[in-house]
């Protein structure tokens, strides 16, 4: 599989031979209002640029996977850009129904046992943070893949560390993990994803996984950055499995 971190959560996973496209944000830098009520209120969303043009981004996608319809997950860009008719999977049939109004046409809802040209696509759970922001975040989703002739693939989507992901992991045992590692938050109610700690516990969970963080420095509400993230990484001797993607970071396992 190749694997192409693009910037926050956006993803371009090559998988048996199929090219998915996980939650586009593809705006030009700073197009968007930042998100209210957490730092940097003085910098507009995307907090930088494109590794890349959109076309080579979207050139050739078999399908797009979205994990939740949160606006840096699915913007206005990707609304506008991605073809009408493209395979578009989605977690439930409320995001189903909201993504047919934007135009789509070619709309599944992940299950369990969904399959795409021969490619197994589970939706995981995941948790969008801990308490009563959960109300506020709403309903996420994760997807692992499988394949005979790849290893198994969980990208994690908007979720924090709890016992759901340790199911995931201990049923699916993925041989590759995609976290989204930013730890961003508002000025109340805590993390809305993975911090360095939540980070940790993915690493002891899955002894042989390889984990990629991604989801990082791309939004205003970001409380994680790349550079105390590797220093944590080095302090707790995860570096020979743990990477931390620049944007347009590619991979290939």
């Amino acid at each position: 599989m190749n694997i192409k971190h693009i910037r926050n959560a956006t993803l371009v996973v090559e998988y048996a031979n199929k090219k998915f496209l996980i939650d586009p944000m593809l705006a030009e830098k700073g197009t968007y209002p930042p998100f209210p009520n957490s730092p940097r209120q003085d910098q507009n969303n995307p907090l930088v640029s494109l590794p890349t043009s959109v076309d080579s981004i979207i050139n050739g996608i078999d399908a797009v996977i979205l994990t939740h319809l949160h606006s840096d997950h699915f913007d206005e860009a990707a609304k506008e850009v991605l073809p009408k008719d493209i395979k578009m999977f989605v977690q439930n049939e409320e995001d189903a129904k909201e993504v047919k109004n934007d135009g789509f046409q070619n709309i599944e809802v992940l299950t369990e046992d969904t399959v795409f040209e021969g490619i197994q696509l589970v939706k995981t759970k995941g948790e969008h943070g801990r308490g009563e922001i959960l109300k506020l975040a709403g309903l996420v989703c994760g997807v692992v893949f499988k394949h005979s002739s790849e290893k198994t693939l969980y990208v994690a989507g908007d979720t924090v560390w709890y016992d759901a992901v340790q199911e995931e992991i201990d049923k699916h045992n993925p041989e590759i993990i995609v976290v989204n590692g930013g730890d961003n938050q508002f000025f109340k109610g805590g993390s809305l994803v993975m911090g360095k700690e939540d980070i940790y516990e993915v690493y002891k969970a899955a002894p042989n996984a390889q984990i990629v963080v991604v989801h990082m420095e791309a939004v205003n509400h970001w409380g994680l950055s790349r550079e105390d993230l590797h220093s944590f990484i080095q302090d707790k001797g995860m570096a020979s499995r743990v990477e931390v993607p620049e944007d347009g970071g590619e991979y290939i396992f």
